[in-house]
């Protein structure tokens, strides 16, 4: 067959594509069909990494049976490229231009098709093979932004990081399409088209909530917009301790669990009396103390003395006691006094008896009582709601930071609080918070306001009722992809909704992706769950239903 001019060769072009789709984009579709779970998969793990990078979390690792999976489309497209015509004993047009490459091609073969010169045989042959290799880049280009912004926080698809890896995948296909044969690239076009076809799912769920608004709770009456949280002045040092009217012993001390000190630690730090051991972490130690001359014991938080030099670990510290003082309310712990002693700073707060909400559900298992529950989840509110008030936001509310005592629970751990307005107690690095307890836009670049911690008020009623966070899985791609795509688990919602269904309601509410469609803050919380009741009779209600928790 010869042809020649820029009619013939565009009539060659055309029959040359068509017998290429069938050849080898045929085999090549076949393949990619037979291995759509593995595409799932892979997708997948593109968006739980991209999410994870995005928080300061390490990548999830990709699925064996992904990687092979994509290795077999790819071995798939080769062997049909070099095997189908060998089997069907058929000449098929064109197979000469279809094996050779833009980057390798001689000229020869559309030279002698076309009866032109071997420069003009390889500009037509560019002319024909470019918009293939082009269009299998822009389709991968496609795919990866609907993976990335579908149903998904806009940081992800902006993070410097995860565009880096996007630019640095569309390099390296262009690299290979210059060199590999023009067949292999058309299956390649082919194979990517159902690519993007299967990431459209996502932009399809893209609106859809992780749990569906349930209907209002019955005492829940719209109202007007909390007021703005009122600007937040200079926090003022904490004054130095004076005994209250309980510090003089008019109440008994709180009955805590403590151990004895080890010889190598001191007995004196701030002038008070470390009296033994409540508890150690990573970070610092608890101990009990009794400050010289007064009769009342207290809880004095320290950073631990091998930790001192490290700068950031100073500036929690420094940033909870300083919250801590600008915070009050019947379910905060108070601060009674901090300082620094020997460069080693310290932080005196009122001993709480109890213990803590994870180490309650470990020891006891989850809250069977309705009115215990209820009590807990407006308690919680209404910390939340003294904290908003001051312009503040927790970031780091979890089982392990509400400490189950015997007069109702208590808000802890203001080490990662913000201030709303960014202008102060701002965030220094990766996004702070815990995996499974973090609202959807925590994950992005947008600033994190009250409304995420209401996010994780619910996580925690939940997690009360049920024993496990509503978002826990196995692993850290999982946690992520249950937040941003598929939901709660319905389980540990259940469990809530079979002790107290209004309470449920307003869960379901606080766990919209969306922060705007949550209430706006703790105050808004504590109107949803009780409307306008009085203070005192929800004081009241907090206390009767708390007297029902086995503690």
């Amino acid at each position: 067959m010869s042809v020649g001019g820029a009619g013939g060769f565009w009539e060659y072009l055309g029959l040359t594509l068509l017998f290429g789709l069938l050849v080898f984009g045929g085999p090549a579709l076949l393949v990619r069909l037979l291995t759509m779970r593995v595409l799932v998969r892979r997708q997948q793990g593109v968006r739980e990494r991209a999410l994870a990078v995005q928080a300061g979390n390490a990548p999830p690792a990709r699925p064996p049976a992904a990687v092979f999976g994509e290795l077999a489309v790819g071995v798939g497209g080769i062997a049909s490229l070099w095997l189908t015509p060998l089997f069907l004993e058929i000449p098929v047009p064109g197979m000469d231009l279809l094996v050779e490459s833009i980057g390798l091609e001689d000229g020869y073969v559309l030279a002698a098709y076309l009866h032109v010169s071997l420069a003009s045989s390889r500009i037509w042959f560019v002319i024909g093979a470019l918009p293939v290799l082009l269009g299998w880049l822009f389709l991968y280009f496609l795919t990866q932004r609907t993976l990335l912004t579908a149903g998904m926080p806009s940081g992800v698809w902006r993070s410097p990081s995860n565009r880096q890896r996007l630019a640095g995948f569309l390099a390296l296909r262009l690299v290979l399409g210059v060199f590999l044969p023009v067949g292999l690239v058309l299956a390649a076009v082919v194979v990517q088209t159902v690519n993007l076809l299967a990431s459209r799912k996502y932009g399809a769920a893209a609106p859809r909530p992780l749990a569906q608004p349930a209907p209002p709770v019955p005492s829940y009456a719209p109202t007007q917009t909390a007021p703005p949280a009122r600007p937040v002045q200079p926090a003022q040092p904490v004054p130095a301790y004076v005994p209250t009217q309980a510090a003089r012993g008019a109440a008994p001390a709180p009955q805590v669990s403590y151990q004895e000190l080890h010889p190598n630690e001191p007995r004196t730090i701030g002038g008070y009396h470390l009296l033994g051991r409540i508890g150690a972490g990573g970070m610092g130690t608890v101990y009990l103390a009794r400050r010289e001359g007064s009769a009342t014991q207290v809880a004095l938080k320290t950073i631990h003395p091998e930790l001192l030099d490290h700068a950031e670990l100073l500036r929690r510290f420094e940033r909870e006691a300083e919250v801590l003082g600008m915070v009050s309310g019947a379910y905060t712990a108070r601060v009674l006094d901090a300082g620094v002693d020997a460069g080693r700073p310290y932080l005196a707060m009122e001993l709480l008896d109890g213990r803590p909400l994870d180490v309650h559900l470990r020891e006891q298992g989850p809250v069977r009582s309705p009115e215990a529950l209820r009590a807990m989840a407006l308690a919680l509110a209404v910390a939340l709601s003294g904290v908003h008030r001051l312009g503040l936001v927790h970031r780091d509310l979890k089982p392990a930071n509400i400490m189950l005592t015997t007069a109702g629970p208590r808000l802890l751990d203001f080490g990662i609080a913000a201030i709303v307005d960014g202008t102060r107690l701002t965030r220094t690095g990766g996004g702070p918070g815990t995996l499974t307890y973090m609202a959807p836009e925590q994950f992005g670049d947008e600033g994190v306001g009250p409304a995420a911690d209401v996010w994780a008020w619910a996580c925690c009623v939940v997690c009360a009722a049920h024993g496990a966070s509503p978002f826990a899985a196995t692993s850290t791609g999982a946690v992520i992809r249950r937040i941003v795509d598929t939901g709660p688990d319905a389980a540990a919602l259940a469990a809530v909704d079979a002790l107290d269904p209004a309470l449920a309601a307003a869960v379901r509410r606080a766990l919209t992706v969306d922060p705007k469609e949550r209430p706006s803050d703790g105050a808004a919380l504590v109107e949803l769950l009780t409307g306008r009741q009085e203070p005192g009779v929800m004081r009241e209600q907090i206390t009767q239903g708390w007297r029902t928790l086995a503690l």
